[in-house]
């Protein structure tokens, strides 16, 4: 049995862009070569891999069965083929190869969705590694260099190796189910102390011992803001949340905002971090600017 050659780029890149126009006249106008160079190409990657691709009895060419097995594998081929040079072409750019963000959770989703949607469409190749942190979660990644930048709350322990830049502010507000205690009348400084308080908890100890913005002495403390959203819609307690982030569910009823003698309605503020002794490079600092709030 002979053995199978090594098929070229230009040979797939024919192959795929025949089987895309419908002919070889198409193909050579579409990669400005002459027709007899695509028919050329094509004899040429029969006899390597040794099957017949085209059926060319016919008027037009058709693929053959193996054709179309082989143009399946031709098309990752020269899919891989050109991610690997547009990424050699950004790196030769000095574009990130990667980029790691820390998010702190309170940022605005829809901001966050629009913002990554641009990116991806100006920084094709480049890949992201997103991380969503509360509190000093996002300054902790950043000073400990696991991420390139991050959009962070200010710290009263804010690493020396980090500077911010202020982006805006999130309005924060006291919720309950409508079914809780604290939503049923204005409540005391006794009931607010007695009742549970769902808390986000700090996934790195910058904020060790601190208590921000923290009135019960019962608390549940949890890592993520969607499982805070769910406890207290199943009125398993209230807690302060982004007010865009539950909008709907105070106009629906769903949720209800409370009347606390000692909390109110607050702003959370957010700034971009990194660290001072690194420089951004393009794609972060492009993304990093239109992360606002």
């Amino acid at each position: 049995m002979p053995s199978v050659g090594f098929p070229t780029f230009e040979q797939l890149q024919v192959l795929t862009t025949i089987a895309e126009t419908g002919s070889f006249s198409a193909a050579a106008r579409r990669l400005n070569r002459a027709q007899s160079v695509i028919s050329y190409a094509v004899g040429q990657l029969e006899e390597q891999i040794g099957v017949l691709l085209f059926d060319r009895s016919g008027r037009v060419p058709r693929l053959t069965e193996a054709g179309r097995a082989v143009l399946a594998d031709a098309r990752r081929a020269t899919a891989t083929i050109e991610t690997l040079r547009g990424r050699a072409a950004s790196l030769q750019k000095g574009l990130e190869a990667e980029l790691r963000v820390g998010i702190d959770v309170m940022f605005p989703m829809d901001r966050l969705v629009a913002a990554l949607d641009a990116f991806a469409t100006q920084f094709p190749m480049v890949s992201l590694r997103l991380s969503m942190e509360a509190l000093g979660g996002v300054a902790r990644l950043v000073a400990d260099e696991a991420c390139d930048f991050g959009i962070s709350t200010e710290l009263d322990a804010m690493p020396a190796a980090i500077r911010q830049r202020p982006i805006g502010t999130v309005r924060l507000v006291p919720v309950a189910a409508p079914t809780h205690p604290l939503a049923l009348a204005t409540a005391d400084r006794d009931a607010v102390r007695d009742a549970t308080q769902i808390v986000l908890a700090d996934r790195s100890a910058l904020t060790e011992g601190q208590d921000i913005a923290v009135l019960s002495l019962k608390t549940w403390r949890i890592g993520d803001l969607g499982a805070k959203h769910a406890l207290l819609l199943a009125g398993l307690g209230w807690g302060n949340m982004p007010e865009a982030m539950v909008v709907a569910d105070l106009k629906a009823g769903r949720l209800v905002r409370l009347t606390l003698s000692e909390a109110r309605s607050h702003d959370y503020p957010l700034g971009v971090i990194h660290r001072a002794d690194r420089l951004l490079g393009p794609a972060a600092t492009w993304l990093a600017d239109r992360l606002t709030v």
